[in-house]
């Protein structure tokens, strides 16, 4: 059993031999325990200082492509060296390494494919009450849109049976963790979360610029997500907000017409019918759109299986070699 703990690092020279330094050298269950850094466009040294410290795999992206490209390529990275979990962390040692052991166990115990790890948001002390606050509403509304119970959705601090990893597609740019739970919860996979320790901070994240612009990218994020997996339900909702206003608008109209005084609310029933007309159309681009996430599904398990194959070929040509 191969456990490969990645981190993607972006100018991270100065926290990452301390986070690196925090990482578990054995678990009981894991026969092999091997690190990867995704060095995503950094212009320090952070690449001297992994492979100084020992790390066994470096992916390297020459311009920085963001959280969620790092975090596939380096599930992409680690699937190819024989991983049979896969453990994500940060680079800024956020989080207590000790508790990995905490997230591979359910994997090890066959209960879970991925398991997040809770952070103790209300706890946390460089955490400021807004951004608590905003924490718990976004891990609500991931829970509603994904049907699941994961309590701090953002976390990015997670492990990943090999089988789960092969699912996984990410199509935002901007972050992995809120649509990898989506899709786990809309494609019934085994997810569930562990309580996890955080460590006093370092360095100020560098995922959001402001609380406005978390907040903007992680709505369109989750709407996103939802509408790929779910879009019947999210156009039939979003048609049925025109479409009822454009029955009651004919009410309204009806009303004055039997009362015999019709003919001056004649706009009423245009714009009824414009209002009813553009639910209606709604609805319909909501079936075309459950028609193509059907053919994503038979996509999806079209590429689980030709990943199969091909990371298992390389795997078994590694482990000749």
């Amino acid at each position: 059993m191969k456990l490969i703990i990645q981190i993607p690092c972006l100018n991270e020279a100065e926290t990452l031999e301390i986070a690196l330094n925090d990482l578990p050298k054995h678990i009981d269950g894991i026969d092999t325990i091997e690190y990867l850094i995704i060095n995503d466009g950094s212009v320090d040294n952070t690449v001297e200082v992994a492979r100084n410290w020992g790390v066994h795999y470096v992916v390297s992206f020459r311009k920085n492509k963001g959280l969620a490209k790092g975090f596939m390529a380096g599930i992409d990275a680690c699937l190819r060296n024989g991983a049979d979990i896969i453990v994500n962390t940060d680079a800024d040692n956020q989080y207590c390494g000790a508790d990995i052991e905490k997230l591979v166990r359910p994997i090890l115990d066959k209960k879970a494919d991925i398991v997040v790890g809770e952070r103790p948001i209300d706890d946390t002390a460089h955490f400021s009450p807004l951004k608590k606050k905003l924490q718990h509403l976004g891990s609500y509304v991931v829970r509603k849109a994904s049907k699941t119970d994961i309590p701090d959705a953002p976390s990015g601090f997670r492990a990943y049976s090999r089988d789960a990893a092969l699912h996984i597609n990410v199509m935002n740019n901007y972050t992995y963790t809120l649509e990898t739970i989506v899709q786990a919860g809309r494609n019934n996979m085994a997810i569930t979360s562990v309580p996890i320790r955080t460590n006093p901070e370092l360095r100020k994240s560098r995922l959001f610029h402001s609380m406005f612009s978390y907040v903007k990218k992680s709505i369109l994020t989750i709407m996103r997500a939802y509408m790929m997996y779910r879009p019947l339900t999210f156009f039939s909702v979003v048609g049925m907000i025109p479409f009822l206003c454009g029955v009651a608008v004919s009410v309204r109209f009806l009303v004055y017409f039997f009362a015999g005084t019709g003919n001056g609310h004649i706009q009423s029933l245009v714009l009824a019918s414009t209002l009813m007309l553009l639910g209606f159309m709604t609805f319909i681009v909501g079936l075309q759109a459950d028609v193509i996430a059907s053919n994503r599904k038979i996509l999806e398990d079209i590429q689980y299986r030709v990943r199969k194959m091909q990371y298992d070929e390389e795997r078994n040509d590694n482990e000749q070699q």
